[in-house]
């Protein structure tokens, strides 16, 4: 959420780094089964490894698949390389490093394939579909509906995509039942939509600057002007300096000149207020990530990353969507919620824009771009030395 633009805002108090990370450490502890002091240590290494998979990355660039987290039965981190010539288990702050091989296709082929062959894929098969890449297992992860698989077969579907892409392809069931985050639902950003005359609600994610002024940024599928409801019910216009939502964005970027700080709501119902210290680029996020979202309807959780690389079916990105997304796993995402922050401790992740939804209409995954796309020449307003991004 945006902070500090109203004066019940700039009374919250602002977490410290260590009670940011014990409120994550608690959504991971209880996920995967262990203490708030081992799911503590955990965070701390996630981020204090990307160094090191970093240096990974560049050093076997011509043979990485991908980069992935293991939560169970040990926490480690898994990566896969293409070729079967070994690599020694190497370790990174007390956390495994372990090396696979035998990939047929690197992670820079995969998403290659994916830019040029989408749509031909899209030509095959009538209904659109979506397609991301899976850093676990070195495969591109293409979403059929139940009625494409019973029509052509999954392993007809498999085989033909394999051919026209010429890298590794896993098929999924899929509804497709995928829509923009802020249909319905509560929020504290609200505007008239112009296309349907309803007004809508979504979520605001962070502080950006251009070097000369601060403004707040949320989805570009929300409405143009917004109004800020505050926690106290005390409201601040915010009026639309941009939006940019084709391809591989969907940002909108609305006046806020009493932001001054980089502060974000990681749970406005709590009244927690956080600071942000840094971001991560997509190139450096791994299949596994811990992430947590705040947003108006679902509040705040936190789920891993799955797919990188994403590209959503149909038309939700103004035309055919650019594999740039990335997903996290749900259950916890509602309309409402587009716009809102992805973050972990007090590092940035991305802006969510998208759900995808079984028949039921249970969140299966929830899709967020990242802050790299924030269009130039607004970037992150972020605290301490750290330089803004």
């Amino acid at each position: 959420m945006a902070a500090s633009i109203t004066a019940e805002a700039r009374a919250q108090p602002v977490q410290t780094q260590a009670q940011a990370l014990a409120d994550d450490a608690v959504q991971y502890a209880a996920q995967f089964g262990v203490t708030p002091e081992e799911a503590t240590r955990r965070l701390e290494a996630q981020q204090a490894s990307v160094a090191a998979t970093d240096g990974i990355a560049s050093e076997f660039a011509g043979r990485l698949a991908g980069i992935s987290i293991e939560h169970t039965p040990e926490y480690r981190i898994v990566v896969l390389l293409t070729g079967t010539e070994p690599v020694a288990t190497r370790a990174s702050g007390g956390v495994p490093i372990v090396f696979t091989t035998g990939a047929k296709a690197t992670h820079a082929q995969a998403v290659d394939a994916m830019r040029k062959h989408l749509i031909d894929l899209r030509t095959d098969l009538p209904n659109a579909r979506g397609a991301g890449y899976d850093q676990r297992t070195g495969e591109v992860v293409l979403l059929v509906t139940r009625a494409d698989a019973d029509k052509y077969g999954l392993d007809a579907i498999r085989t033909r995509a394999e051919q026209v892409s010429g890298v590794p392809v896993r098929i999924a069931i899929n509804a497709l039942n995928e829509s923009n985050l802020s249909v319905d639902g509560g929020g504290r950003v609200e505007g008239l939509n112009l296309q349907t005359n309803r007004r809508n609600l979504c979520t605001t994610a962070f502080v950006v600057t251009n070097g000369e002024m601060s403004a707040i940024t949320t989805a570009a599928h929300c409405p143009d002007q917004l109004t800020y409801v505050d926690r106290d019910g005390s409201t601040v216009t915010l009026p639309m300096i941009g939006s940019w939502g084709a391809g591989y964005q969907d940002v909108q970027i609305n006046g806020s000149p009493d932001s001054p700080s980089p502060y974000f709501y990681s749970n406005r119902g709590a009244g927690t207020l956080r600071r942000l210290v840094s971001w991560r680029n997509v190139a450096t996020t791994r299949a596994g990530e811990f992430v947590c979202h705040y947003g108006e309807s679902s509040g705040y959780s936190c789920a891993t990353v799955e797919l990188t690389d994403y590209a959503p079916p149909g038309d939700l990105c103004g035309g055919p969507c650019s594999p740039t997304w990335v997903t996290v796993k749900g259950p916890t995402c509602i309309p409402g919620d587009s716009g809102g922050p992805v973050f972990s401790g007090e590092v940035a992740f991305g802006i969510a824009k998208g759900v995808n939804r079984s028949g039921g209409g249970q969140c299966l995954f929830y899709y967020y771009m990242s802050t790299d796309y924030l269009p130039t020449p607004w970037r992150l307003l972020v605290a301490g030395p750290i330089s803004p991004r």
